[in-house]
């Protein structure tokens, strides 16, 4: 019996390799999220003129953040990828994030990470200030438009991202 992308294994421990599930493509406008009832990619949003994704983004499964879905990650590399595209991850660290939405303030961290092969970054340290305040203009501008406020909170080691996706694991279902 097949299983669903957002129950598939949160890593391999054996290799302390993360699991990422990309939804939106870098280069892409549309934003796509995963619908588990559908067991298929939904297009959620078109982002605003003249902005996409600066790398792919996802979702680490068999996780509930906060906000009830999986946690985010954005994953950063050269490839070309498409929804569905399961990437075998190093975690380089966690961007902690505060969102207001309706008068409700909820934690939506950003799990940050870069493929096990060929990472194109070895660690946050590597992050230019100007690259991490890009980042966070980025994913404030993705929510223009539907009246989401973010606060950075701060961009944090890999034991804290670690930390974050134990706490976010689902039980396992057999």
């Amino acid at each position: 019996m097949p299983i669903s992308l957002d129950r598939l294994p949160t890593w391999d421990a054996t290799a302390n390799i993360l699991h990422v599930i990309i939804e939106t493509p870098r280069g892409g406008r549309a934003k796509f999220t995963f619908d588990p009832k559908l067991e298929a990619f939904v297009l959620t949003k078109a982002l605003l003129f003249g902005l996409s994704y600066p790398y792919d983004w996802g979702f680490i499964p068999s996780t509930k953040a906060a906000d009830g879905d999986p946690l985010d990650a954005i994953v950063f590399h050269e490839a070309t990828t498409y929804p569905g595209t399961v990437l075998k991850c190093r975690l380089l660290g966690v961007l902690e994030v505060s969102q207001t939405e309706k008068g409700k303030t909820l934690r939506n961290d950003r799990v940050i990470a870069t493929p096990a092969e060929n990472p194109r970054y070895k660690s946050l340290r590597e992050f230019t200030s100007a690259l991490r305040k890009e980042l966070e203009e980025f994913f404030s501008a993705t929510h223009t438009s539907d009246g989401v406020k973010l606060r950075f909170i701060g961009w944090k080691s890999p034991r804290t991202a670690w930390r974050l996706i134990n706490e976010a694991k689902l039980p396992k279902t057999d």
